[in-house]
């Protein structure tokens, strides 16, 4: 899978908890921060680092635009957009090589 590119991603701390929604143009490097708390902000003060979806452009700009949309989207439809892809809402980043991380059921 390539992993540079155009990315649309959502992460969570658990299963139905708090949901973050991004785009990146490196997926792989984008975890690493988010798992290694490169940056201040929402990801590191709610300890959201699990990678339950993602979803791959053509370009940045048609990324940017799916973000934005999905960010409009009610708290429902995202999880139903996480639950059709991962059903038990898997930490996708193991399959992209990274360690995986303690959960919490809630």
């Amino acid at each position: 899978m390539q992993t540079n590119g155009a990315f649309v991603y959502i992460l969570t701390n658990f299963k139905n908890g708090t949901l973050y929604t991004g785009v990146t143009s490196d997926l792989i490097k984008r975890i690493y921060q988010h798992r290694s708390e490169t940056f201040e902000g929402f990801t590191k003060d709610h300890g959201v680092k699990l990678l339950v979806w993602y979803e791959a452009h053509d370009n940045m700009q048609a990324a940017i635009a799916h973000e934005k949309r999905i960010k409009r989207w009610n708290r429902q439809w995202k999880i139903n957009l996480i639950t059709q892809n991962n059903p038990n809402w898997r930490d996708l980043a193991v399959d992209l090589g990274f360690e995986m991380l303690p959960t919490r059921s809630s």
